[in-house]
């Protein structure tokens, strides 16, 4: 038996959305869907998903990662949603178990450096972290702030 179609009006990002919520919170599927949103980063249903799982520790860290990228190359346009997203970021930035995840935060917050509380965490991650790495991903963050500036 073929499976039902979905309600008139579901888009694809919905059922992704929908898929990704229904699978184990290890599932390396959720990765993949975060990653095949990417089509869909001007729908505000997708980016207000990416700012979610960007900002839940508990959340796969692959997940997390790929959400970092999407909305590093996809920062909303809204100024509102914006720092929504920069400040889940800064969630991320501030996970002190995920290193990795830490990383890409901080290189994903350059779009979102205008905002006092992001340009601040920036500056003090690349100028006190002990791990060079994230110093390097937030100087990196801040000159891309100054170029779009």
């Amino acid at each position: 038996m073929p499976p039902e179609p979905p309600p008139e009006g579901t888009t694809r990002a919905t059922l992704l959305i929908e898929e990704f919520r229904a699978l184990p919170a290890t599932s390396d599927r959720r990765r993949e869907i975060v990653a095949e949103l990417d089509d869909d980063c001007g729908n505000p249903e997708v980016t207000a998903f990416l700012t979610t799982v960007v900002a839940d520790p508990g959340e796969y860290d692959l997940a997390r990662i790929e959400a970092t990228t999407l909305l590093r190359l996809w920062p909303p346009p809204d100024p509102a949603t914006r720092r929504t997203a920069g400040r889940a970021l800064l969630t991320a930035l501030h996970d002190p178990e995920e290193d990795l995840v830490r990383q890409y935060a901080a290189m994903a917050l350059g779009p979102y450096a205008d905002d006092p509380a992001v340009h601040e965490a920036l500056t003090t991650v690349a100028d006190t972290d002990d791990d060079p790495l994230m110093g390097a991903a937030a100087r990196a963050a801040l000159a891309e702030r100054d170029r779009r500036t």
